[in-house]
């Protein structure tokens, strides 16, 4: 009788491993997934981070040399060739160039035009990833669940055909999917936080660019009201 049992869990063993072998290699799938998807998730927090506190420190220097000019094209000198800032200037100085013969109420609307496009886009330009972020830490908690699931299922299954509940032959099976809804919340947690954190830098970078544009567009002003033009300036200096 003992022989005859040993026989039966030597059987449901195999009939269980077989089952969980076939289980292991598509929660491997997810697996490898969910890690391919934290590896992108730190790629992107690290790339980004580096973009946006240079950004940060350009800008600061940026607001200080616009507040400090006392005209559009001592600014355009002033700053360095790169960065919103420096952009916000150049179609400023452009743009009043393209107007010199106009009113001044037209020159402002221009200018002012100008330079909402560009802080739009310098907007875009620093929200770019952000949205692999956010897609992660949405989805990736989910497709762990859903491994979990599947993996459960099959360990459900190999039990009916393996006709054992014996904890040593199901423990392991179900064990591994469990781990796919770990793996799931590890990749989806730091891209979280990840996005948050970035979603208030990067609002505080707009906040930035919209301070140069208002500083860009208080420079125009003050050249119209000196009455004088930018080529007029440009000669002067």
């Amino acid at each position: 009788m003992m022989l005859d049992y040993s026989r039966r869990f030597v059987a449901a063993n195999s009939m269980f491993a077989q089952n969980a072998l076939q289980s292991s290699n598509r929660l491997l799938r997810i697996l490898q997934g969910q890690a391919l998807a934290s590896v992108i998730t730190w790629t992107i927090g690290l790339a980004k981070a580096v973009e946006l506190v240079a950004l940060k420190r350009k800008l600061r220097r940026a607001l200080t040399t616009l507040d400090a000019a006392r005209s559009s094209a001592e600014a355009e000198k002033a700053l360095d060739t790169g960065g919103p800032a420096a952009e916000l200037v150049r179609a400023a100085v452009a743009e009043a160039g393209l107007s010199a013969n106009g009113s001044a109420d037209g020159m402002k609307e221009r200018v002012a035009s100008r330079l909402e496009r560009i802080e739009a886009a310098a907007g875009r330009t620093m929200a770019r990833g952000t949205g692999i972020l956010a897609t992660i830490g949405a989805t990736a908690p989910f497709i762990g669940l859903f491994g979990t699931v599947w993996g459960i299922m099959d360990s459900f299954v190999g039990i009916s055909k393996a006709q054992t509940t014996n904890l040593a032959v199901v423990a392991p099976g179900i064990a591994e999917a469990l781990l796919a809804t770990a793996i799931g919340l590890i990749a989806a947690i730091p891209a979280v936080v990840i996005y948050n954190m970035f979603a208030r830098t990067t609002g505080g970078c707009r906040a930035m660019v919209g301070d140069a544009a208002a500083a860009v567009l208080r420079l125009v002003s003050r050249d119209i009201d000196r009455g004088t033009t930018l080529p007029e300036l440009r000669a002067a200096e």
